[in-house]
């Protein structure tokens, strides 16, 4: 029934895209023009009779096998159709710019690729069409033998308007399993081992997981452990990538290791003597060695360290000495019942519907008390009263249908619940959802990077006029994410997850037309997305085989966890090569970090071609063909450091939307025309140029920009008038660097041109300003109206001598003050007219002030949240008088005088962690006046302190302190040696 149903949406959805576009006119008249407008007025009669069959295939036995390869044939018709028809649409574009460009006739031809000029659209085409119809009218003959008929009605129409998003409820029903497990965790049990294991061990979607982040989470354990660690394992027991997890996590630093060994002996270190707490979220590996591998580092912990193991499989658990292991149960009746009702009702009882509770009870022994499926049909009903939907739900056949394949018992035993719950979307829904089933499990999802490959795809309704693509890309995935197809990743808080079971029934709805390639089948030719995981080396013989995928749209990269800088993939120069002249209807094309160093010019043939992501790659540059890619809406060479230029052609990208060209700093020119190209909505980085070079007015014609926007070259702007023309302040700018190249400037002048680049105070999160030249800044940076903007950056405004009132913004989280070499006192520029300064700020930076004497305040309160101060390179920094600083844990200060560090400590008395480094005239005696305030500190490093001979006055000092603090932790560096060797 699923397959059918989804063979079924398919069809539907591109036979409306297919009348689209043979209703427009525009797309008629050309048509008519190339003699082929007979062909596609026969073609959608011939669809409309099959259209006209599709409701009674929709109600055909489950069971029958022949309908659903009958609809199968029908939908890889339906993609040729969709894919001449865009052949057509590509070559009236073509035809359009030629005429654009008859003074230039000549240049143009050699742009043509040579498949748009041996024969005329007719020629091609009416071949194509031709056998496209016949096939048509075969399938539709076809309909006797398999007992279809023709229904007046239309297909009913399952869209529906997106929900109001269902808030995370609390975990219900877990108190006794979450008491009993933190009890093991807050006591020092018996264990040989400095470190010992606390399994939850269960079924798929009972809610492991769930019950290890409460204890994770939970403010006892916190207290308790000094280090935490979560990773997510699953079936690939990555030992280094698992290692590398745990690392970055305990010391939140992103070294890079040349073997498994010296990142071993790191983290060992790291955890060495520390009380840690880790979480191995999903393991599957029942391979001791692989385990005593991957604990090495542990046994250097302090005693009473634990490693929470959530797993469905006991085999590895049995072989650590459990032999009694207590498997996770379902819920009891009553709380399934109560988180069903949370989520279906909103809250968590039937009290206010009681006539809904025994169908409610059904439902619940129906999804086997499962938490995963209560969740998901919870809601699908959420906030449907009537009974007669709930009747539906406990009447639908689904939960007796059974599942095809070899399926796990896991899967076998949550999959009716979640396919309703997926029957219940609308048909762009279960497209969207089943074009997941390209990502492996585990594969954490941005939000913005799935949108603009649903967009790539064609699957975006692009007809409504009110709403962007993209808009409505991002309502689909919020609504998608309301249901619990997705999940918030616990470690990336900006990225979502798919839990295994969903990516199961992801891989179950998406028939034959998705595959990865760890899953594929031998009949390539069949496939129309595919994807394959980015390894370290992928040869050409791993691909060889995907020539006879000719109707192949998608061809996707994809990996697993969070990836490296330092990583490296490479991919055989022969698929390029070789490969991309084969798929010549590829529509996503995501080679993304790979170590390629040169795009074929065979990419230009590739005419269909909507997304091309080569992000991090050490391309140089483009082929000048890439402008033939008339239909290319999305480009993306974020991070690739080697490219140094752009194509001449990119004006004729006139469907580009969105250009991310971030990281990419021997980049110097943009391509004359870029600001022609009135659809961008993404243009990362803005170069502007003397002369006849790029210019800020272009801008103006950019009217949907938003999202992050890097603007340099700023000094090269001629007048504020030209600075306005840009319009920042009507565009959705959310991260705003405004950068002058580092040269004299001119001072009144720049300040006019940074008050005209005033960006909508509503958006903006992030603003960094560089080498700004004014004396001082105009009034709307640091106005309170910005009350979203979380992260400010000021570097090199080398003449500006006093700062703009940065204290008045509510939301602002992160400071960065660099390079401001006239400002010589900080006081009230920061603070509010209120009482408290700087309300939500947590980490404040100084560096490289040169000429900076004094800071202080007469605000009341000031930085309550602050929990990192930096102040480095402040060489004539005196008088400090700051109050207090009561949120404090992180301080660091270098290149300063003594009384810096004096003044701040005492003021710090919360400080945890203490870092100095070259502080001028620390004697000791004024060495003995700072560690009087060492009360909270756990953590002390000095490096280049030569001044101070002895850590504390004497023996019995010492040794006073460090019994206080057991695990203060001091590092020296290795010209303060001399103070380890004196306490010694």
């Amino acid at each position: 029934m699923t397959l059918i149903q989804m063979t079924l949406i398919h069809f539907h959805i591109y036979i409306n895209v297919i009348f689209q576009k043979l209703t427009d006119e525009a797309f008629k008249k050309y048509a008519r023009s190339q003699n082929i407008h007979s062909e596609l007025k026969q073609l959608g009669s011939t669809l409309s009779q099959i259209q006209a069959l599709l409701n009674d295939a929709s109600h055909k036995e489950i069971t029958d096998e022949s309908v659903r390869l009958w609809l199968n044939s029908l939908q890889h018709l339906a993609y040729d159709i969709d894919d001449v028809l865009d052949e057509v649409a590509t070559e009236a574009m073509h035809r359009e710019l030629t005429q654009e460009s008859e003074a230039s006739t000549s240049m143009v031809r050699k742009l043509i690729p040579t498949c748009c000029t041996n024969f005329s659209l007719s020629h091609r085409l009416t071949p194509k069409l031709d056998s496209i119809t016949t096939q048509l009218q075969q399938l539709y003959k076809a309909k006797a033998g398999l007992g279809l008929i023709v229904k007046g009605e239309k297909p009913k129409n399952n869209d529906r308007g997106n929900e109001t998003s269902l808030l995370e409820s609390d975990v219900i029903g877990r108190e006794k399993e979450k008491e009993k497990l933190l009890n093991k965790l807050l006591q020092d049990e018996p264990c040989k081992e400095n470190f010992s294991v606390l399994p939850i061990v269960g079924m798929g979607g009972v809610g492991k997981t769930t019950l290890a982040r409460l204890l994770y989470n939970d403010t006892k354990v916190k207290g308790r452990f000094e280090l935490h660690a979560w990773v997510c394992v699953s079936d690939d027991f990555d030992i280094s990538k698992i290692t590398k997890t745990i690392f970055q996590a305990v010391s939140n630093e992103n070294k890079e290791f040349e073997d498994l060994n010296q990142l071993q002996v790191a983290l060992k270190e790291k955890l060495k003597d520390k009380r840690f707490l880790l979480v191995l979220d999903d393991v599957w590996s029942e391979n001791f060695n692989d385990w005593e591998n991957l604990v090495l580092p542990f046994h250097s912990g302090a005693r009473g360290s634990k490693v929470i193991m959530t797993s469905r499989k006991e085999q590895l658990l049995k072989m650590l000495g459990f032999d009694n292991l207590d498997h996770l149960k379902t819920l009891s009746s009553e709380d399934a019942l109560s988180l069903f009702a949370l989520h279906a009702l909103g809250v968590d009882n039937f009290d206010s519907h009681p006539t809904l509770r025994p169908k409610g009870e059904r439902i619940v022994e129906k999804c086997g008390r499962l938490p995963l499926a209560l969740k998901a049909i919870g809601r699908l009903l959420r906030a449907k009263t009537d009974e007669e939907k709930w009747d539906d739900v406990l009447n639908s056949k689904i939960w007796d249908s059974n599942c095809d394949g070899d399926l796990s018992a896991d899967w076998k035993a949550i999959v009716p619940a979640l396919r309703l719950s997926y029957h219940d979307l609308s048909a762009n829904l279960k497209r969207l959802f089943a074009y997941c089933s390209l990502f492996p499990k585990d594969y954490m999802f941005d939000r913005e990077e799935l949108v603009l490959l649903w967009l790539g795809e064609g699957f975006l309704n692009k007809s409504n006029a009110a709403k962007s693509p993209e808009r409505i890309g991002y309502e689909y995935f919020e609504e998608l994410l309301s249901r619990s197809f997705f999940q918030q990743s616990p470690n990336e808080e900006p990225l979502f997850v798919m839990h295994d079971l969903m990516n199961d029934l992801a891989t179950f709805v998406a028939g034959e037309f998705f595959s990865r390639d760890d899953n594929r089948m031998e009949d390539l030719a069949r496939y129309r997305h595919m994807s394959f995981i980015r390894d370290k080396y992928v040869a050409y013989h791993k691909f060889e085989a995907f020539k006879r995928a000719k109707g192949l749209r998608t061809l996707l990269a994809v990996y697993v966890g969070v990836d490296q800088w330092w990583d490296k993939f490479y991919l055989s120069s022969k698929i390029l090569v070789d490969l991309l002249p084969e798929l010549p209807l590829l529509r996503v094309l995501s080679l993304s970090r790979f170590s390629i160093s040169e795009v074929p010019n065979s990419i230009g043939s590739l005419k269909h071609l909507r997304y091309l992501n080569l992000s991090k790659t050490d391309i140089k540059e483009l082929p000048d063909n890439v402008g033939n890619l008339y239909n290319l809406e999305t480009l993306i060479v974020f991070g690739c450091e080697s490219l140094t230029k752009l194509p001449k052609s990119f004006l004729k990208l006139k469907m580009l939307r969105h250009f991310d060209m971030r990281d990419t700093p021997c980049l110097k020119k943009l391509p004359l025309g870029i600001g022609e190209l009135k659809s961008l909505q993404t243009l990362t980085k803005i170069i502007i140029e003397g002369n006849n070079g790029f210019a800020i007015t272009e801008l103006k014609g950019l009217k949907d920009l938003h999202g992050e926007i890097s603007i340099e070259g700023l000094n090269k702007v001629q007048s504020s008038m030209h600075a306005r023309e840009a319009n920042l302040s009507l565009k959705g700018i959310n991260k705003l660097e405004l950068k002058w190249d580092d040269v004299s400037g001119r001072e009144t002048l720049e300040k006019e041109i940074l008050n005209e680049l005033k960006p909508h105070s509503d958006k903006l999160k992030m603003l960094e300003v560089k080498y700004y030249k004014g004396i001082e800044f105009p009034n709307w940076v640091g106005d309170s109206s910005f009350h979203q903007l979380v992260h400010v950056s000021l570097r090199g405004c080398r003449k500006c001598t006093s700062l703009p009132p940065l204290g008045q913004l509510p939301a602002l989280k992160e400071l960065l003050i660099q390079g401001m070499d006239d400002v010589k006192i900080i006081s009230l520029e920061l603070s509010r007219t209120t009482d408290v300064t700087f309300p939500s700020l947590e980490i404040l930076r100084f560096e490289d002030m040169s000429s900076w004497k004094v800071w202080s305040t007469n605000s009341e309160v000031m930085f309550p949240r602050l929990r990192e101060l930096r102040v480095k390179n402040c060489p004539k920094l005196i008088d400090v008088s700051l109050e207090a600083l009561p949120s404090l844990r992180v301080l660091r200060i270098e290149g300063c005088g003594e009384s810096v560090l004096r003044s701040l400590v005492k003021a710090a008395s919360s400080t945890t962690k203490l870092e100095i480094r070259s502080i001028l005239g620390l004697t000791d005696e004024v060495w003995r006046g700072v560690i009087v305030n060492f009360g909270a500190v756990e953590e002390l490093c000095i490096q280049n302190c030569d001044e101070i001979r002895y850590l504390w006055e004497s023996d019995a000092e010492a040794s006073k302190v460090l019994e206080r603090k057991r695990r203060m932790r001091i590092t020296l560096g290795a010209t303060s040696y001399h103070l380890l060797r004196s306490w010694l």
